[in-house]
């Protein structure tokens, strides 16, 4: 026989208590006795106690809620395009029916008590952007309804895109156009994307015959613009950028510019997500094509849909934008 999963109603008889008090407790409601809050606290963590989230937000009403957890800095969230198509793309998949979106922005200090709390309450389920694969892996433990925007721990659901051959192709086209020295900014090593795009990157210079001119930090346009400035003192011969994101290409291309460099014709550029800053840049920016609202939307459907199993995945193709940023030279 399958092991039975404790009941609310198995915690109130453990606990001496009623299940109206194991209620309370459980949703950090007022009218329950200290002593008897340890107490039923003590009761759920030896018995295991999982409360039954979709239940617990229905019969509360409020059920249908897709909640987006992003781990970053909220002036980041507030900046970044690609935040803003994510948002985007959720609302375009709830868009006609009566599942809302919670939107939850923490930075990284704060995000396991949240995600712990969300893991207790969430209804329809749970898109994680940016969060830690141990994080992730942790939450999936105790919320199985849950994507992640990008790989992460084993078995965690998630949407992604081709980022390694996005990358590739990035650099094959810097190389047909004559660039020989193609530096990459890339990202942390705490992102599976930026680790994705790096070795695209690694393996198209390695197969090129090129040398490995590469500086990491976060995809941030403070980032792109620290890193260019530092690689072209050290590596002046550079004739080419490829970043691991728009915003890095964007403060790469304000140094080039400041440092006196012409875009195209001394350094190209470069960038990843082909966001609505990517043509918005002069020179406007090639960029590698990621088709963020769509990746949102079918994280948003697999769960409005209760389509996840373990190790489901979603992962979209990525192609190369040409712009003037890298076109001639």
């Amino acid at each position: 026989m399958p092991h039975r999963k404790p009941t609310l109603a198995d915690v109130a008889a453990a606990a001496g208590v009623s299940k109206a008090a194991v209620s309370r407790v459980m949703n950090d409601a007022p009218g329950v006795a200290p002593g008897t809050r340890e107490r039923v606290r003590a009761v759920v963590e030896r018995l295991g106690y999982r409360p039954d989230s979709v239940a617990r937000a229905l019969a509360s009403g409020h059920g249908d809620v897709v909640e987006l957890i992003v781990v970053d800095e909220p002036g980041v969230f507030a900046d970044s395009p690609y935040y803003g198509r994510v948002t985007a793309g959720i609302l375009q998949e709830l868009a006609g029916g009566s599942a809302q979106l919670r939107v939850h922005v923490v930075e990284e200090a704060e995000a396991p008590a949240l995600l712990a709390k969300v893991a207790e309450t969430a209804s329809l389920g749970v898109v994680l952007s940016n969060v830690a694969p141990r994080l992730a892996g942790e939450f999936y433990e105790r919320c199985e309804r849950v994507v992640t925007l990008g790989p992460s721990a084993p078995g965690v659901p998630f949407v992604d895109v081709e980022n390694a051959e996005g990358a590739f192709a990035a650099v094959v086209h810097l190389y047909e156009t004559g660039r020989r020295r193609i530096a990459g900014l890339h990202g942390q090593d705490a992102n599976p994307d930026a680790v994705a795009r790096r070795q695209g990157y690694q393996r198209a210079v390695r197969d090129l015959g090129l040398p490995e001119i590469s500086a990491v930090g976060k995809f941030r346009r403070e980032a792109g613009y620290e890193l260019t400035v530092r690689l072209l003192a050290e590596e002046p011969a550079v004739d080419a950028l490829f970043a691991g994101c728009d915003l890095m290409a964007t403060g790469a291309m304000q140094a080039l510019a400041e440092l006196g460099r012409r875009m195209p014709d001394d350094v190209a550029v470069v960038g990843f997500d082909d966001s609505i800053i990517a043509s918005c840049t002069t020179p406007p920016m090639s960029s590698v094509h990621q088709p963020v609202e769509q990746m949102a939307a079918a994280a948003t459907r697999a769960l409005v849909n209760r389509q996840l199993a373990p190790h489901w995945r979603c992962v979209f193709p990525a192609d190369l934008r040409v712009r003037k940023s890298s076109a001639g030279g």
